[in-house]
């Protein structure tokens, strides 16, 4: 009941827009700059390595048809940045590039630019970016995700329990391996099916394409599922020899060591530590932390099964205790490391999905520490109780029988048999606790981090999806003459945006006016009016530059003169973001 409602919430939680790890930084042409002649080609350059699709661009001219274009490649070598070659000849209007491309860290992010030749249209070409992410494919792929931490948890924290805590009955044990690793197989294979629909933002049933499937097979991602495969083999092997022997040899135990940094670093080669700074060191503490969390939790459960199972020897929990604690020190060093460099600043704690993601984590995981101390606790009380309990076995009844007095007290329980209660409870409820945990850390590894979004922010507003323009049309009428306005604030943000603004008539056509005047004013702030000084660039009128300084909601006041005496003044609200 518990796996299932936190797999309900992981659907729940995992069905909107995914965060990737890179942000575009620029676009080579800019973003709504007007070419006096046609580039040759398009080359966008983001704050870290990515992977290109098939599909990675795509141009509509200013009649909405798709252009003819080259394939996308990294532009000189360099894999921060995705290129693709133009048609020699483009005719004069606003082209807009739609661009998708698969993050260092394994997520894609797609977004969309525009540019004009010549003089910019009067009407822009509109397309759809495609889907951040298909919903189904999304929950399916994130539920993989998650029950691969669980089954990697399981495996390598039952065999840890096996090899170094030594129990007397092992038999109990053998389940949860076979699950372990039956389990991290079935998800590897879908992680791997549903791989190329997760990338492209597609429904799960494209999976079925070989082609497809060919490109994730030589992608990092694809390469490191294809790893896991390989060593899980090996696992198995290691798993069977765990039941048949009763102790292991140093080399043994360092093979097995060995094993499970492998494939922890399955999962560290495709995820945020592969990107960044510090990649090295990343890398191996995203080892150290993913071995250290399944050691912990797969051991706990290991030790929650023996304690229902079997009479288990307190010098065996005693022996998880230490091994318990060795690896909650090695989480929280690793732990502090990895939220230091996932956020990059205090405020990114508060101000980014990220950092509130891991506050609720470190919440979670103090809660688990909570837990674990009591059963601390326990395990002290019932080693203390077995001891006592041999040394009364040791000593000699006296001759005679016990005295009287003693022979009239009521029989008390054994103090080991309390103790080794509250141990099962206190163990179940750190491996409650550390299912939650296990949700927190899926939904952090599929977060953009705070350090990155600090940079996104710092990037063209267009990194994430559409246009980031702002486009306001105001209607009016004046005498004879009515139409409409259609206004365009490129990037529509605080401080410097350019104006494009174009009159239709009441045919929807396009239509000359002896003049046009804009000015905004924030009410709020009693700031404005603030005049455009709008100019006639031929078919629409523009300027360069109005510096709108504050966020809020501004008014916008158009004045459309339509011949010598007849000019009509029309207001709207229209929002700026910071």
């Amino acid at each position: 009941m518990l796996l299932g409602a936190v797999l309900v919430l992981l659907v729940l939680g995992g069905a909107g827009p995914a965060s990737a790890h890179a942000a575009l930084k620029s676009t080579d042409p800019e973003d709504g700059t007007v070419l006096r002649s046609a580039p040759r080609s398009i080359t966008l350059t983001f704050t870290e390595s990515v992977g290109l699709l098939d599909d990675s661009f795509r141009v509509l001219d200013p009649d909405n048809r798709r252009v003819d274009i080259g394939e996308a490649q990294h532009a000189k070598g360099r894999s921060d940045t995705a290129s693709v070659t133009l048609p020699a000849k483009l005719a004069k209007g606003t082209y807009v590039v739609a661009w998708r491309v698969v993050s260092a860290d394994s997520h894609p992010v797609g977004g969309a630019f525009t540019f004009s030749v010549g003089k910019a249209s009067a009407t822009v070409a509109t397309v759809d970016t495609g889907p951040v992410e298909n919903p189904a494919t999304a929950s399916l792929y994130n539920i993989a995700r998650y029950l691969a931490y669980l089954a990697v948890a399981l495996l390598i924290g039952t065999a840890a329990f096996v090899a170094l805590c030594r129990p007397t009955d092992r038999g109990p044990l053998r389940k949860p391996l076979v699950v372990g690793w039956w389990t991290l197989l079935g998800t590897t294979l879908a992680l791997l099916a549903l791989r190329a629909p997760y990338e492209t933002g597609t429904g799960p049933a494209t999976a079925l394409d070989a082609s497809a499937f060919t490109r994730t097979l030589t992608g990092r991602p694809g390469l490191a599922l294809l790893a896991r495969l390989a060593l899980l083999p090996i696992a198995a092997v290691f798993a069977v020899r765990l039941r048949k022997r009763d102790a292991w040899p140093r080399p043994l135990l360092a093979a097995g060591g060995a094993l499970g940094v492998a494939l922890a670093l399955t999962w560290a080669a495709s995820e945020h530590a592969s990107a960044g700074i510090q990649v090295p060191l990343a890398m191996a503490s995203a080892v150290l932390h993913l071995l250290a969390m399944a050691v912990w939790l797969g051991g706990l459960t290991a030790l929650l099964i023996l304690l229902h199972r079997t009479e288990l020897p307190p010098a065996v929990v005693a022996r998880f205790s230490r091994l318990a604690f060795a690896s909650v020190t090695v989480l929280v060093v690793t732990g502090v490391y990895q939220s230091w460099r996932g956020l990059g600043s205090w405020s990114a704690l508060t101000g980014t999905t990220y950092g509130r993601l891991l506050l609720v984590k470190v919440a979670t995981v103090v809660l688990l520490l909570t837990a674990a101390g009591l059963s601390r606790r326990w395990t002290a009380r019932l080693v203390t109780a077995d001891a006592e309990t041999a040394v009364r076995e040791r000593v000699p009844e006296p001759v005679g029988g016990p005295p009287a007095a003693a022979a009239d007290q009521p029989t008390v329980p054994p103090a080991g048999g309390t103790s080794r209660r509250h141990l099962r409870r206190s163990v179940l409820a750190e491996v409650a606790v550390g299912v939650v945990v296990l949700v927190i850390t899926t939904v952090l590894s599929s977060t953009l981090p705070g350090r990155a979004a600090a940079e996104a922010a710092q990037a063209p507003a267009t990194a994430g999806g559409l246009p980031a323009a702002s486009v306001t049309t105001i209607p009016f009428e004046v005498g004879a003459a009515r139409g409409k306005v259609q206004i365009t604030l490129d990037p529509g943000r605080v401080g410097d945006n350019t104006v494009q603004a174009v009159v239709f008539g009441p045919d929807g056509g396009i239509v000359t006016v002896p003049e046009l005047r804009l000015s905004f004013t924030l009410p709020a702030q009693k700031i404005g009016p603030l005049d455009a000084k709008l100019k006639d660039q031929g078919g629409y009128w523009g300027t360069d530059s109005v510096s709108l300084p504050i966020a809020g909601t501004w008014t916008m006041k158009a004045t459309v003169r339509t011949s010598e005496i007849d000019q009509v003044s029309v207001t709207k609200s229209f929002r700026i973001s910071g």
